[in-house]
């Protein structure tokens, strides 16, 4: 796991510039650091050293010179690929999965990331034909970002490499605001710094001649099997054990991160990995941590855990936001930083069960297209004519269901964490909300249009929540302790299985994950299999009640500035109602609340 950073461009001082850029990024690699410079470009790699710790030192030439890589993640195949190449004459001088892609680009060119199973994103400099091509991994598990100013095209790991570069002109997305308060991240492939673009999952880039082409190598196809429930229940066990056994390939210990719940009790049985660790807090609610410890008895293997405090969760909130880049209201991004801490007093790596709530139908939403077969039942244009009239009132959970249910997934569905509606966020904003949801969702949902509402909800939540929130949360928060983090789950040969699997053993009334659980429920020595889904729970809804954080988030909101953002007086008004229990606002006024500490990391201090 390591940090990669270059810029294309004919000026001046390219090593003082890639320096800077690469040691804002020292947290992703702090074992050895690394720098290519010519004529045309500058490349530079911080590393942390998990495999052939001794060689492996980035950015890596081939044998000719005329071939250079900087790359940040894990090849789990790069050893099936190794002895491919070297049967058609490639001759290799390390163990490392970087010198496969440097073969492999030789060998395949831009075909290259379709061949790979892994965790990925690389920059290849190819000297000869003066070409930069990029690439990022299937499902975005490690990000990449890119921003040109006239001939200077630059990328990086992290958002805020870029502020080392004179050429890169900070300046906020402010348009970005509204989708944000609605799908609670950033759903485009456009960030909050005005001209910085994420590298869409399962795409490359191609820059030459200053000019940039991106083609994308991988789509998400479901193609649903017809199959008797044990024999995907059997295909299910094959292939998780295989991809634990794949991600538990290291030179150094592999740890797990250990929650109640049957994804990450699942990876821990499997890989029986000797060390894991869970956090949690004071109140029993909102902690996992005796549910870990029962699960590690009886595994007979530790576990390490840590109780948060209010405070100190409070106080490391601007400094997750400067690691995040962009604005997160996932009040998860913070427990997910000091368990990230925790692990990397002990291990390097760690496995993590992100990705099967996505892949094998874990959310409660989904179940909705089973629970509410009845009233879909009813014509749509009268089912439509009903949520018209219901829009009219206050949000209420009888009036959202009618609305919801009075619309067509394309018009309503923003994944499984919507907070503000458009309607509402009109009221918040003190500026002109010009970006509708249905801009961003539409395109993605006509994709799968022949497809069932269910697969729809899959596909999206892939693309959208799981990439852009999650995934990126897991990535910026472990390499902000130095820590990779692997999720088995999240894997191309896994999601083959998953997206095979009829609905009947996805969804019911009475259970989600039907398959998985079946599955895990072979392994797993206790009840974990059938724990009904916990998420990583936070107690704000508690903490904003009190005098302490109200007050915080009160003289926050108040602040002259935010009034270039935000309609003050109403936002105030959501926070009181949470305060007297009139509304259960608190993820309404913690999405503000996070955007502005955010700027205030990037925008207000030097």
């Amino acid at each position: 796991m390591c940090g990669i950073v270059g810029f294309v461009g004919n000026e001046e001082n390219k090593g003082e510039r890639i320096k800077k850029m690469t040691d804002r990024m020292i947290h992703r690699g702090p074992d050895q650091e690394g720098y290519y410079i010519d004529e045309m470009i500058a490349l530079g790699h911080r590393r942390l050293s998990i495999i052939d710790l001794e060689n492996g030192t980035q950015p890596m030439l081939n044998k000719d010179k005329n071939i250079v890589v900087t790359f940040n993640g894990e090849i789990y195949n790069y050893r099936e690929l190794k002895k491919e190449l070297e049967l058609q004459g490639h001759e290799f001088t390390t163990n490392c999965d970087t010198e496969v892609l440097l073969h492999g680009y030789e060998q395949w060119g831009k075909e290259l990331p379709k061949r790979l199973r892994g965790m990925f994103a690389f920059a290849v400099w190819d000297k000869i034909s003066k070409t930069l091509f990029l690439a990022r991994d299937h499902f975005g598990i490690k990000p990449l970002y890119y921003y040109q100013n006239e001939d200077t095209f630059m990328f990086a790991s992290e958002i805020k490499a870029f502020l080392e570069h004179p050429k890169f002109k900070k300046e906020l997305n402010k348009e970005l605001i509204g989708p944000y308060l609605s799908f609670s991240f950033t759903p485009t492939a456009g960030t909050f710094f005005k001209g910085v673009y994420s590298l869409e999952a399962g795409t490359s880039l191609i820059f030459q001649k200053n000019q940039k082409k991106l083609q994308p190598y991988f789509e998400l196809e479901f193609k649903e099997k017809i199959a008797d429930k044990q024999t995907m229940v059997e295909e299910i066990r094959t292939i998780m054990k295989n991809s634990v056994q794949h991600h538990m390939v290291s030179d150094v210990e592999v740890g797990a991160f250990l929650s109640s719940g049957i994804d990450s009790s699942y990876l821990v049985s499997l890989a029986k990995t000797y060390k894991t660790y869970t956090v949690g807090y004071q109140n029993p609610k909102y902690s996992e941590i005796p549910y870990a410890q029962n699960l590690t008895a009886k595994l007979a293997i530790s576990n390490t855990s840590k109780q948060i405090s209010k405070q100190e969760y409070l106080r490391k909130l601007p400094e997750v936001l400067y690691y995040m880049d962009e604005p997160c209201s996932d009040a998860s991004a913070v427990s997910l930083y000091f368990l990230s801490k925790l692990a990397s007093e002990d291990v390097k790596v760690v496995i993590s069960g992100e990705g099967a709530d996505e892949f094998f139908c874990g959310y409660h939403t989904y179940q909705d297209e089973i629970n509410f077969q009845w009233y879909n039942k009813i014509p749509f244009a009268i089912r439509r004519l009903f949520a018209g009239i219901c829009e009219k009132f206050p949000e209420g959970r009888g009036r959202n269901f009618i609305v919801r249910r009075g619309k067509k997934l394309e018009e309503e569905y923003v994944g499984v964490n919507k907070i503000f509606s458009r309607k509402e966020r009109k009221k918040v904003l003190s500026f002109k909300d010009t970006i509708k949801n249905k801009t961003i969702t539409k395109p993605l949902l006509d994709e799968y249009k022949t497809k069932d509402n269910l697969i729809k909800m899959q596909a999206f939540d892939i693309k959208n929540w799981l990439i852009k929130d999650i995934l990126l949360k897991v990535d910026k928060m472990t390499m902000a302790n130095s820590l990779e983090a692997r999720t088995p789950f999240v894997d191309k040969e896994v999601f083959e299985i998953a997206s095979s699997i009829p609905q009947a053993y996805k969804v019911s009334k009475e259970n989600t994950k039907i398959a998985l659980r079946e599955a895990a429920k072979k392994d797993i020595p206790n009840d974990s299999y059938k724990k009904k889904k916990l998420g990583f729970p936070v107690p704000l809804r508690e903490w904003m009640r009190g005098e302490d954080v109200y007050n915080e988030i009160r003289k926050t909101i108040s602040q002259e500035f935010v009034k270039e953002f935000f309609n003050p007086k109403y936002v105030l008004r959501l926070l009181e109602e949470h305060k007297n229990g009139k509304k259960d606002n608190y993820k309404k006024v913690w999405a503000i609340y996070s955007f502005i500490k955010w700027y205030e990391v990037f925008f207000r201090t030097k």
